[in-house]
């Protein structure tokens, strides 16, 4: 059973399958096939991450890259003919998707993974730049279309989500509550933690909430990758900890 960090960018087109669904339909696929091998089923959350919204950087909607971890019997071949199957199969005609693949358990320089993931935060980077990182790192950096631009973004959200303080959890926690925030649900931090299967409850200045305190929460609950925790990320509003805001998410 090895551990392996996978991320993909630049699948989609406005009304087609998005690249979070693909990356958790990949997942999903990876988890069944080592069962096959081992019985045990081993998936992790979906992260999103935000890269640099630029003229000169093609994108879909909000330019985002999607990675997981997974621990699997797989050997590299068998993970990457299933991401790149699936891949050729999901994405859009016009998409210019790039995959990349990182055996957590081979030597690279965590610090250049993640100065280049920070990077496409804040600057254009070429796909060049990319190719020559991954091949310094040992990351299989591959594109399936169209400019293969999406190589990019794929070895970005590499390097973030190794940084263990970006990204947002792909989709929304579902606890009962209206979305539209009219209702609002009152709970433990430890009663949280229990029926999410979340690490923890982390406030928006960087501390983790004992479980005895109480949450107050409404309309759309979302998860971040935070202190190398998939965390709710809350504020104090009038002495009440509440789930974070649509605009305190965007840092994520």
């Amino acid at each position: 059973m090895k551990t392996w960090l996978i991320c993909i960018d630049d699948t989609d087109d406005i009304c087609t399958k998005g690249t979070g669904e693909i990356a958790e339909e990949i997942a999903t696929k990876l988890a069944a096939a080592s069962a096959e091998n081992t019985g045990l089923r081993s998936t992790r959350y979906v992260t999103r991450h935000q890269l640099l919204v630029h003229p000169d950087i093609p994108y879909t909607s909000h330019n985002s890259a999607m990675c997981f971890q997974i621990d699997s019997s797989l050997d590299f071949f068998q993970i990457k003919d299933i991401c790149v199957t699936h891949l050729k199969q999901e994405s859009a005609t016009i998409a210019d998707p790039g995959l990349a693949i990182l055996d957590l358990e081979a030597e690279f320089d965590i610090r250049k993974l993640i100065e280049f993931g920070q990077q496409t935060k804040i600057e254009v980077k070429t796909k060049q730049q990319a190719y020559e990182l991954a091949k310094a790192q040992g990351v299989d950096l591959t594109e399936h279309g169209g400019t293969g631009q999406g190589v990019i973004g794929a070895i970005a959200g590499i390097g973030l989500r190794l940084s263990g303080q970006d990204g947002r959890v792909k989709g929304h926690i579902k606890l009962g509550q209206k979305t539209d925030g009219s209702d609002e649900l009152l709970m433990s931090v430890e009663q949280f933690i229990a029926q999410t299967g979340l690490q923890a409850v982390i406030t928006t200045e960087g501390e983790i909430l004992a479980p005895h305190d109480q949450l107050t929460l409404k309309g759309k609950i979302k998860a971040v990758y935070i202190q190398f925790q998939f965390a709710l990320l809350v504020s104090n509003e009038s002495g009440c900890w509440c789930n974070a805001t649509k605009q305190q998410l965007k840092s994520y």
